[in-house]
This record gives C-alpha cells, sequence and structure tokens, in this order.
C-alpha cells in the first residue's frame, strides 16, 4: 500500500502519540520530518508494510551516502521507532545490521569573560536583556524564550525554569546586576499587555490543557511571556490570533552579528552563553553538583565535561615552556 506524503492521517497519529508524551515540538518535528524521508526513501510504501530491514537500509543510507552525524543518526533511528512503537504498535527495538552510533566526545565552545562583555556590548535592548539571562542564568535558548512574568522571583533572585529539558522545573540564579532593567522591560510588557486587552486580544497560550482547568489564567500579566512578539500570529492549535513569543531565530540572528561586530571568532551562539555560565562558576571555585542542579542536568557527567574547558590558570596549571 503506497502511502501519501499529503496524507494528515499517519502523521496526525504520529503526533498526537508525541505529544501525549509531552515531548517537545521541536522532537515531533524531527520525528515527523525522518518519517517523511524514510517513506519517500521507499518509494512511498507505508511504513505498516515495511519493518527492519526498510529501517536498516534507511539508517545505513544516511550513515554511508549522506555521511550524516552520530548524532543526527540516532535522532532519525529514535523518530522512526517512536513510529512502530507507540503508532504502528510493533516493537523493533532489536534490529539485526544496525547499531547506534556513537557520538563524538567534542568539548563545548566557551567565551572568556571578556568576550562576554564585547558581545553584550554589541547587543542592545530586549536582545541585550535575553543574553544577560542566557549567560547569568544558564538557560537554554528556548527556555529563556518561554520564560512567563511570573517565573521571575525578584524577592529571592532566582529564575524558575518550568517544563525544561525533559518536562523538568528547576531553579536557578538571577543576576543582581539585571534586576532593576528587568523591572523596566516587565512594565514595558504590562503596557502591551493592556493594548491586547484594549483591541481584545488578551489571552496567551497556555501549556497542557491549562487554559481549560484555568480558564481565565491566560488573561493576566503573570502567565504572558517576557519576551512576546512585536506581532500578534494566529494559534495553530487552537485557531485564536494571539501574542506569542519572540522566535527563536530572530535572537539568534541577533547573537551572530553581536559576535562578528565583537571579533570574536569562535564559532559560538545563544547556546554558548550556557555553556559559559557553567565553566566560570566552576573557575570561581562553585561545587560541580551546584552547577549541575543549577543546569538541569540528570547526569553528572554531562556537568563534568566544563571542567575540560576551564581556565588553565585556574587548574594552577602552567606550560613547561613557561619554566625555561
Amino acid at each position: 500500500m503506497e502511502c501519501s506524503i499529503s496524507s494528515p492521517k499517519l502523521l496526525d497519529q504520529l503526533k498526537n502519540a508525541i505529544r501525549t508524551k509531552h515531548y517537545s515540538s521541536k522532537t515531533e518535528e524531527a520525528y515527523c520530518g525522518w518519517v517523511k524521508r524514510f517513506i519517500l526513501f521507499h518509494d512511498k510504501e507505508h511504513p505498516e508494510n515495511m519493518g527492519a530491514e526498510e529501517i536498516r537500509e534507511f539508517i545505513n543510507y544516511l550513515s554511508v551516502n549522506k555521511k550524516v552525524s552520530g548524532s543526527t543518526q540516532n535522532q532519525a533511528l529514535c523518530g522512526l521507532l517512536f513510529l512502530y512503537r507507540e503508532v504502528l504498535e510493533t516493537d523493533l527495538d532489536d534490529i539485526d545490521g544496525i547499531q547506534w552510533a556513537k557520538r563524538a566526545k567534542k568539548l563545548p565552545v566557551v567565551f572568556s569573560r571578556g568576550e562576554v562583555t564585547s558581545i553584550l556590548s554589541k547587543l542592545t535592548g530586549e536582545y541585550e536583556l535575553m543574553v544577560k539571562l542566557l549567560y547569568g542564568s544558564g538557560l537554554r535558548l528556548n527556555e529563556c524564550l518561554q520564560l512567563r512574568v511570573k517565573d521571575i522571583d525578584f524577592d529571592t533572585n532566582q529564575v524558575i525554569v518550568r517544563g525544561g529539558k525533559g518536562e523538568k522545573d528547576r531553579y536557578t540564579i538571577l543576576p543582581k546586576s539585571i534586576k532593576s532593567e528587568l523591572k523596566d522591560h516587565i512594565e514595558s510588557v504590562k503596557k502591551i499587555h493592556e493594548e491586547d486587552i484594549k483591541e481584545g486580544f488578551d489571552s496567551v497560550y497556555m501549556p497542557h490543557r491549562l487554559s481549560s482547568k484555568y480558564p481565565k489564567a491566560g488573561k493576566k500579566i503573570g502567565w504572558h511571556y517576557l519576551f512576546p512578539s512585536k506581532n500578534l500570529a494566529i494559534d495553530p492549535e487552537s485557531g485564536e490570533k494571539r501574542r506569542h513569543h519572540i522566535h527563536e531565530r530572530t535572537l539568534q540572528r541577533a547573537v551572530k552579528k553581536a559576535i562578528e561586530r565583537a571579533g570574536v571568532q569562535k564559532n559560538g551562539g545563544c547556546h554558548t552563553f550556557r555553556h559559559s555560565f557553567a565553566t566560570h562558576l566552576l573557575e570561581d571555585g562553585v561545587n560541580v553538583r551546584v552547577v549541575q542542579e543549577l543546569l538541569g542536568h540528570e547526569k553528572l557527567e554531562t556537568t563534568m565535561v566544563y571542567t575540560h574547558v576551564m581556565s588553565k590558570s585556574k587548574k594552577g596549571i602552567d606550560s613547561p615552556m613557561d619554566n625555561l
């Protein structure tokens, strides 16, 4: 049986299964993309008529012909196994001839403190404030974008990250140096909210059916995004016109330009500020388990990688060349 890529039935089932598991929108996008490519690779044959052999052919094609990275290969395999397990109800975890690719162990790119200062000097307004949170609180890009006004606790100097990676909530530090700036920003967000109310657009996206549980919560300023988009947009799920948060590409472009203008030659981006946050805390003597908690890492080994990129002077190590 041929599977039409334009037919929404299979992909709708896949999306519903992903959302039931509360996976991120990025995971949903990636899994659906790999399923489409898998079907097209096999001349639009329906996945229910295929199995382990076809998956093996596709994954080997990605590895040998397309030369994708190990992490990309594993993501494709995860997406296909999810389809068969959760949608087609077929367990294919053990596929002969396929091995999970070993992920290359690469050290993270880290900005020096001077480079952070230089890059920040090339940013203005909300973009500067967002990067200060990325670096000062160790946030992932999407964690920063999805912050609500109520997630900033000025009294305890904490940022509450809700539904982070792995659907885990956590607390991290709020830089005291940006509190005044952040309070002024929230006042501007309130004005945007008030204007939206006047125009009849007063609701905001509420996660995991909270809109039905707390129908009036979406109208309160505390639930509104800390960094709202400049324009209203149609919510693809509800069909309502509302204000979402700033798009990730907008901040990514601003950061890339700031890095170039600052003359920093490292291949960094938004996530590099999170790496820098962790590394600089460790250099300052903060316990690695505290850093692990602030970052929201499940395993200590994940946090330990930053000990390998700490400044050598902080490790008390000199090159033997310096002692000649």
